[in-house]
């Protein structure tokens, strides 16, 4: 979705956007921001949710005096329905659980060249751009003065650790050749040749662009997909697999639903020589098979003295489509629009075929969050089992063993007649997350329901689900297929179901945990 649809979004009111999904929900012109532990809140209880207002893109967080700093595209003015556009917030935190608001670092129409879109920010440890050593630079997208050839690249500085920025002028480090989709510039450092990388979406194509001084930059090269709508928010990371090898990553937030694809992150492994990507295969894969986990950003995995883990990476997603982007009941309940998914460690391995895939798991610091566990052990389901246990946001993790069935899974979110549930599991050749049977975002009806691969002659299957007020995410074996999936449920469907169809099936090892807020 361009610019100027993503800023048509933000016209008019948001207030009462979701009143007919949630009839409850209070009519209020102006919703103030209510705790989490209210009866009527809407707001996650250990996901990453914007104070008040709208948030939408996550911008890749950096890490500075031993904790990351995360920035988000950020509009003050959305409830109002007034001022559109964007600014960049910024939230810290030491364990990717936990964040602290710090308020706007970089402001929105603060130069004639408007609001602030995604970009990247680095720390210039070199000075290389000559605002100090350890100055961070963020390189972000504006768009002065609209129409064709609008979107253009400029620079921003921070010399007090990332905590408020300042623009280089108005002129842009990188100016439009004169192109509609020119966006989302991604800069990394190249150590080996002393100098910065670019990777910018440009509709079907990611280019390549170099740089000395993060003020002027030089096309190096490109990368071009057809067929997965147009590329935006693009990544390039290179991670060691598990056989040690060192591979190149490149990824881009891509809308495949036309072609029966996701419309999350999608990406390539292969060789980069910072002018050229060379992919293992033509078609992508997808770090994410639900429907809502977009403008995802990874970043550096570091320890607490800050070096850079090399086989592994941290990645985060924004639990929302452009499809429905106002839909949710947070705005009428809680008086904000924005939630991000939970913080995943991505790592690298390499198939039984050959072939290497990203596999991805909850960040482990949530383990510290735990403030319940129920150790259910092994249950034999045979049809469908209650469970004697109630909750709206958890984490439910089993294996499922069997000699014979068609499918497996739970009904997460059952309302009390058992009529209301999401259904989460494999059936056949695929694993999949169905919402149909809920309230949510999705009026068209046909994204309700999200598969990706499963080979049953396996007989087994783990599944690790997030269940929060207003998503859930399953990782299916280890993280090789994660689905995430936006979700409204009422407040009262609090029950927990286990279910086999044609066969019986043993529910190994089950545990669910609950969490303390974030």
């Amino acid at each position: 979705m361009d610019g100027l649809t993503r800023r048509a979004l933000f016209a008019g009111s948001a207030v009462g956007a979701t009143a007919a999904l949630l009839p409850a929900a209070p009519a209020a012109a102006q919703p103030k921001p209510k705790s989490a532990g209210s009866c009527v809140s809407y707001r996650a209880a250990y996901h990453f949710t914007v104070p008040g207002q709208w948030k939408n893109d996550p911008q890749r967080p950096v890490w500075i005096d031993g904790e990351y700093r995360y920035y988000y595209l950020y509009n003050a003015d959305y409830l109002a329905g007034g001022e559109v556009g964007t600014a960049w917030r910024l939230a810290t935190s030491t364990d990717l659980v936990s964040f602290t608001d710090r308020g706007i670092a970089v402001p929105k129409d603060t130069t004639v060249n408007g609001d602030v879109w995604s970009g990247s920010a680095v720390v210039d440890t070199g000075n290389t751009a000559g605002f100090g050593a350890g100055s961070v630079i963020a390189v972000v997208t504006m768009s002065p003065g609209g129409g064709t050839g609008h979107q253009e690249q400029f620079l921003y500085y921070s010399t007090d650790g990332g905590r408020t920025f300042t623009n280089h002028g108005t002129d842009p480090v990188l100016p439009n050749p004169g192109v509609a989709d020119f966006r989302d510039p991604k800069v990394i450092r190249d150590e080996d040749d002393d100098r910065w990388v670019m990777a910018l979406a440009e509709h079907n194509k990611i280019g390549f662009y170099h740089s000395a001084d993060l003020k002027s930059w030089t096309y190096a090269g490109g990368f071009v997909k057809d067929g997965i709508g147009v590329l935006e928010c693009p990544d390039l990371f290179r991670l060691t697999a598990d056989d040690g090898t060192a591979k190149w990553v490149l990824g881009a937030s891509a809308d495949g639903t036309a072609s029966g694809l996701p419309p999350t992150y999608a990406y390539w492994t292969g060789s980069f020589d910072a002018g050229a990507f060379t992919a293992d295969s033509a078609d992508p894969q997808w770090l994410d098979h639900g429907w809502d986990w977009y403008a995802a950003v990874t970043f550096d995995k570091r320890d607490a003295a800050g070096s850079v883990d090399p086989a592994a990476r941290y990645a985060l997603g924004w639990l929302n489509n452009w499809a429905y982007a106002q839909t949710t009941p947070t705005i009428d309940a809680d008086g904000f629009n924005g939630t991000d998914s939970v913080v995943r460690e991505v790592t690298l391995k390499k198939s039984s075929s050959g072939a290497y895939y990203l596999a991805s798991q909850p960040v482990a610091a949530l383990d510290a969050y735990v403030s319940r566990t129920l150790d259910l052990g092994d249950l034999t389901v045979d049809g469908s089992r209650l469970l004697d246990y109630r909750g709206i946001s958890y984490e439910l993790t089993t294996e499922i063993t069997w000699s014979q069935l068609t499918g497996a899974g739970a009904q997460l979110r059952r309302s009390p007649d058992g009529g209301r549930h999401i259904d989460a599991g494999v059936y056949r050749d695929y694993a999949f997350l169905n919402r149909r049977g809920t309230v949510n975002p999705d009026t068209s009806g046909t994204r309700q329901e999200s598969h990706s691969p499963f080979d049953p002659s396996a007989g087994r299957v783990r599944l690790r689900i997030l269940v929060d007020r207003t998503s859930v995410e399953m990782f299916v074996d280890d993280g090789r297929y994660v689905h995430s999936t936006e979700v409204f449920p009422y407040l009262v469907d609090d029950r927990l179901a286990l279910f086999s169809i044609d066969g019986t099936a043993v529910f190994r090892n089950t545990v669910i945990r609950e969490f303390s807020a974030g």
